[in-house]
């Protein structure tokens, strides 16, 4: 009887392989909390990216990852936006983490990534995203928020970095829009739907009327 290989070895080699690379940014060998922190630096920084973007850096994952990245996705839900210390708070409850241990562990998972993706793809995901969620994930721990009678100045500033962020998502979207990919063909839709996932960020934000 002739023995058949395992279809499913070489994704699971693979997955193995990148949870080793990131385990040791992470200096454990605790194979649990790696997998906690990855997923939970997956899903969060997913559901702050257009649906465009989110699927550009799945496309970067190994099959088991990219599973795991997708698990609970809601497409229409997103791109979610809240503040930098929102995001440490949801990193430590889905990593069962403190969270003053969340810039070391979001930056050891994105140290790792980054060495694992195509040169420059965790850059494009970063450049997406608010300066303060950048240090977050750059190991650097968020300022609390002032609590002085500036605190009307600190809300517009907040308002202004939601608009500029949606622009930039807008463009980034039309421009992955006008790119021709290569599995599509003339006429699959894939700039009208580009340009519909721009129009609903932009009309999210207020900048278009309704």
């Amino acid at each position: 009887m002739t023995a058949h290989p395992d279809p499913l070895a070489h994704a699971h080699q693979t997955a193995q392989r990148w949870y080793t690379t990131i385990a040791h940014r992470l200096g454990t060998d605790d194979r649990p909390y790696v997998h906690r922190v990855v997923r939970t630096w997956l899903h969060l920084v997913r559901d702050r990216l257009t649906v465009d973007s989110a699927v550009h850096l799945a496309a970067q994952l190994p099959e088991l990852l990219r599973g795991i990245y997708y698990d609970g996705w809601v497409p229409s839900k997103v791109p979610t936006r809240y503040p930098a210390e929102e995001f440490v708070s949801r990193f430590a409850a889905g990593a069962t983490i403190s969270a003053s241990d969340v810039p070391a562990a979001a930056s050891a998972v994105s140290a790792g990534l980054a060495a694992l993706c195509s040169p420059g793809q965790l850059d494009h995901v970063f450049a997406l995203l608010p300066e303060s969620l950048r240090g977050t994930l750059d190991g650097v721990r968020p300022a609390a928020p002032p609590r002085s009678p500036a605190a009307p100045d600190h809300l517009r500033i907040n308002a202004l970095e939601d608009r500029v962020e949606a622009l930039t998502d807008a463009i980034s979207t039309l421009a992955r829009g006008l790119e021709q990919l290569p599995d599509s063909e003339p006429g699959s839709g894939h700039t009208a739907r580009a340009a519909q996932e721009a129009h609903r960020i932009l009309l999210s934000q207020g900048e278009i009327p309704t």
